[in-house]
């Protein structure tokens, strides 16, 4: 017998939960079919966004078999950021070689050096994310790090029930991205609609809420789904879940936009 999982017919009408617009886009785990990239082995690749999609930049998820690993993916003027979902995953860097465990990170600086080796015999899934570095001439570049968000402050600016994490270093202008995880109590919700120039990748690590994207799309959000947000898209978060909804969130900062 198959120890394949069953996966059932969508019906006539498929139904689904993934959505698509020119301005941001859902996708739930289920929908989004493996891929393969040369140099990552015993891996299932699963690209979550894409220029093709209109993102500045890539995400996927990965899901390191035993036994599981890379060449150097490191490339010329790309950046890149690695979390760890679940497992434990071997991790080596222009600056040293890290167990990364469920929580911890590693930042790769632009076209530094970077592989990965899953030396256990289970499974690690780790959210990556490569973005093109964009240089200011009077700027250093960041260096590469390993970070545990175990170890990162929870801070609450304004909103009541809402923390943040910043996973880079905040207001630092030598790194052109941030990655935060945002954590919302039952109930918590945005001050306002928000609408604004950076881009957003968001990977729901716990919880679930509603989501109003766009012109008044409201959309259901549970653990393992990933939103793409556009440029300028109007979104709004609240948290409907019995436990609190996290997520982690990429978005582009502090730079000049291009004319």
């Amino acid at each position: 017998m198959s120890s394949k999982p069953l996966i059932l017919p969508p019906g006539v009408a498929g139904h689904r939960r993934c959505h698509l617009t020119s301005h941001y886009s859902i996708l739930p785990p289920e929908g989004v079919l493996e891929s393969r990239i040369p140099g990552i082995e015993k891996t299932v690749i699963r690209i979550l966004a894409a220029p093709s999609i209109g993102a500045n930049f890539v995400q996927m998820l990965w899901e390191i078999k035993p036994g599981g690993r890379s060449s150097d993916l490191g490339e010329p003027g790309i950046e890149a950021f690695a979390y760890v979902l679940s497992g434990e995953v071997s991790v080596v860097t222009d600056v040293g070689q890290s167990i990364l465990r469920a929580g911890d990170y590693a930042y790769i600086a632009p076209g530094a050096s970077f592989s990965f080796e899953n030396a256990t015999d289970g499974e690690a899934r780790v959210v990556w994310l490569r973005k093109r570095y964009q240089i200011l001439s009077d700027v250093a570049l960041p260096a590469s790090f390993f970070g545990a968000t175990s170890s990162v402050e929870r801070v609450n600016k304004h909103t009541s029930g809402r923390f943040w994490q910043h996973l880079l270093p905040d207001h630092d202008t030598s790194f052109d991205m941030a990655m935060n995880i945002l954590s919302f109590a039952p109930g918590t919700y945005f001050p306002m609609i928000e609408t604004h120039i950076m881009q957003h990748g968001l990977y729901m690590l716990q919880g679930q809420g509603m989501y109003q994207l766009g012109n008044e799309d409201w959309h259901e959000c549970w653990t393992g789904d990933f939103i793409w947000m556009g440029p300028f898209c109007p979104q709004f978060f609240i948290a409907t879940g019995w436990e609190e909804a996290q997520y982690l969130l990429f978005k582009d900062v502090n730079r000049n936009p291009e004319l």
